[in-house]
């Protein structure tokens, strides 16, 4: 059966005009929330630690004289093959993808203590084991934002960029290639604020 267009275009707006009618008995549909993602809280997080955070960077020498004091304690995140192939002496690992409440819990124990921490983009080598991220995506930003959500308030992040090589940074391990002249070893460090923040 062949319909007309004057009878296809009636059809047509009499389904229009039930429309209404019939969303009125339909449940109101809302996406699924996904209670244990918080985008939103987040980004709330993020912004209240934005001055905070400013306040607890600290050089290398600062901060190689607060991982002195009793109870300090050096954490380096990233993986667990990126820390085994050479870190910062005396820093333990706890990869970003393993933080959890009870991991933080047991492995830094009391959260009134310094912890320090200190990523890829702290050093210039750009070299395995620690070869640059994008500066946005640096692994200390998320680090500390993580470490303050899981109520770590003693925070202190490693600022600026120096070299594995420099006797300062206590680099252990043998990066695959490393050769660095004198004199780019006796230059200050740079606050880069392209790597390190």
């Amino acid at each position: 059966m062949k319909l007309s267009p004057l009878m296809a275009s009636t059809i047509f707006l009499s389904t229009l005009s039930l429309q209404p009618a019939i969303a009125q008995n339909l449940p109101d549909y809302e996406p699924e929330a996904l209670p244990q993602v918080d985008y939103a809280g987040f980004l709330q997080l993020t912004e209240e630690l934005s001055e905070y955070r400013q306040e607890r960077l600290v050089d290398l020498k600062k901060f190689n004289a607060i991982a002195k004091k009793q109870n300090a304690i050096i954490l380096d995140s990233r993986s667990a093959a990126a820390f085994a192939q050479g870190h910062i002496e005396g820093a333990i690992n706890i990869p970003f993808s393993d933080f959890t409440e009870e991991k933080l819990t047991k492995l830094l124990g009391d959260k009134t203590r310094p912890i320090l921490i200190y990523c890829n983009n702290n050093f210039r080598d750009d070299i395995p084991p620690i070869q640059l991220k994008r500066a946005p995506l640096a692994l200390n930003i998320p680090t500390f934002i993580n470490l303050y959500g899981y109520g770590y308030e003693n925070i202190h992040e490693l600022s600026g960029v120096t070299h594995m090589a420099d006797p300062l940074a206590r680099w252990t391990g043998t990066p695959r290639t490393l050769a660095i002249s004198p004199d780019l070893l006796s230059q200050k460090p740079i606050e880069d604020a392209t790597r390190a923040n």
